[in-house]
């Protein structure tokens, strides 16, 4: 019909990540309903990448949406700059309660790009507050991806999603991640990315490229821990991280674990810092923060790196705030959303989705050994290459993928050839096995 919403959406509507000559149509999704996404025409899909990696409780949750309900009744937002709420300080609380390592102080922002912007400016003014003026380096690492503003950009490989932009970016140094080793649990022989530059063994903390870096002019370092999201779901080793995280102490260098993706139980743990014993000084948060249901940024830090701007000189504040900073209604569903994850079901639940990625990860590696590679999983991350074409974002085998898998009622979206799951934890065992079912079915039929 002429004037359905799909086609009114292409008449007004950029969307993201999606190149605009020959866009497929976008589904009109009226209703979500925990696993499932529902379209106008009662297709039910399940979410099986949690809607970019947001809504770790399901869709529409009846909690989370009385929770925001009751806050709209009362306050709906107010200026950051001079006053304060109930659910931005129980918020900041609980966090700072949960969060691994020594956190005194919470700054909200609004996204995880903002976060990470947040995190980097802190870090680089925390140097130039106590006339360390030389200190400016940032060390971040290969096939990391923190953002789409120009801070996060310019600490991301450069890459297809910053090309347009490589020489306004500023300077980064840029290091190999440590290892695949212990924390991950790689299925079959290595194979494929494991193999490359990005994973050599020559990345452990104290090896040869940490000698060569002028550490005295090093501000900070930012990492994803343990898993590289948008650079192809890479995942790495915990014991190696945790080497360099004690090196970058030793040297005096402030670390920013960016927990945008991994944060919240996604890797096991309720933070995927949680791994290793060395613990950052700052830490990005946002994605399953509010369970999917608001936009909200956290950028916690220790009191060492707060103290910095506790001065007379007022030159030396923090000047950065965002219009929506600690917005009531996106503190009342993280808060809610908090509470639906300490409940022992959840806990539970993440398990045991753990348990399952395991064992599909080794019957997948045993029955189709020739088309993929690098299968891996860490807590509710699963993911693997499809071994066809190029390695990489642009292999267009994922649009391929995304409509078997839809036309069998899941949705995925893989990153190029690399297929993920990341399902929300109120998956149950059958949904999940649905989802593994149709993954084997594309793999013969592409075979």
């Amino acid at each position: 019909m002429p004037n359905s919403l799909k086609a009114r959406d292409k008449q007004v509507i950029w969307h993201p990540y999606t190149p605009q000559k020959y866009m497929p149509d976008p589904i009109p999704i009226v209703k979500g309903e925990g696993s499932y996404l529902i379209d106008a025409d009662g297709n039910r899909y399940l979410d099986a990448i949690s809607s970019w990696w947001v809504t770790i409780h399901g869709h529409a949750h009846p909690y989370i949406a009385e929770k925001l309900y009751e806050q709209a009744k009362t306050l709906e937002q107010v200026i950051f700059a001079g006053f304060t709420h109930e659910p931005a300080v129980r918020l900041a609380e609980r966090l700072l309660g949960v969060l691994p390592g020594h956190f005194s102080r919470v700054f909200y922002s609004d996204n995880g790009s903002t976060a990470t912007e947040v995190a980097l400016k802190m870090a680089l003014q925390y140097w130039w507050n106590n006339g360390y003026q030389k200190r400016t380096k940032i060390l971040a690492f290969n096939n990391s991806y923190h953002g789409d503003t120009f801070g996060a950009m310019s600490v991301s490989q450069r890459s297809i999603f910053t090309k347009a932009f490589d020489e306004k970016l500023f300077e980064v140094v840029f290091v190999n991640a440590p290892a695949v080793g212990s924390r991950q649990s790689a299925i079959g022989p290595a194979k494929g990315r494991e193999q490359s530059a990005v994973n050599s063994p020559e990345v452990f903390a104290g090896s040869q490229q940490w000698e060569t870096i002028p550490w005295e002019e090093v501000a900070c370092i930012i990492y994803e821990p343990l898993v590289q999201g948008a650079g192809g779901m890479l995942m790495y080793d915990a014991e190696g991280l945790d080497g360099l995280l004690k090196k970058c102490r030793q040297e005096g260098v402030i670390c920013i674990a960016d927990e945008v993706m991994t944060g919240f139980g996604r890797t096991g743990k309720l933070f995927a810092s949680a791994y290793m014993s060395a613990q950052p000084d700052i830490i990005c948060l946002s994605k399953g923060l509010t369970g999917g249901t608001m936009a909200l940024g956290v950028t916690a830090c220790t009191h060492r790196i707060y103290e910095a701007f506790l001065q007379e000189d007022k030159l030396k504040t923090f000047f950065h705030g965002h219009s929506f900073t600690a917005n009531p209604l996106a503190c009342a569903t993280a808060l809610a959303s908090l509470d639906l994850l300490e409940e022992k079901s959840c806990l539970n639940n993440i398990d045991r989705i753990s348990r399952q990625h395991q064992a599909f990860a080794a019957s997948l590696a045993k029955d189709f050994p020739a088309s993929t590679k690098n299968i891996r999983c860490l807590g509710t991350l699963f993911a693997f290459e499809i071994v066809q074409g190029k390695d990489g974002y642009l292999n267009t085998i994922s649009r391929e993928i995304t409509e078997k898998a839809l036309a069998r009622g899941v949705y995925l979206r893989p990153l190029g050839n690399t297929v993920y799951l990341m399902p929300p934890y109120c998956f149950t065992a059958e949904e999940l096995n649905k989802v593994y079912d149709v993954i084997r079915e594309i793999m013969v039929e592409m075979a």
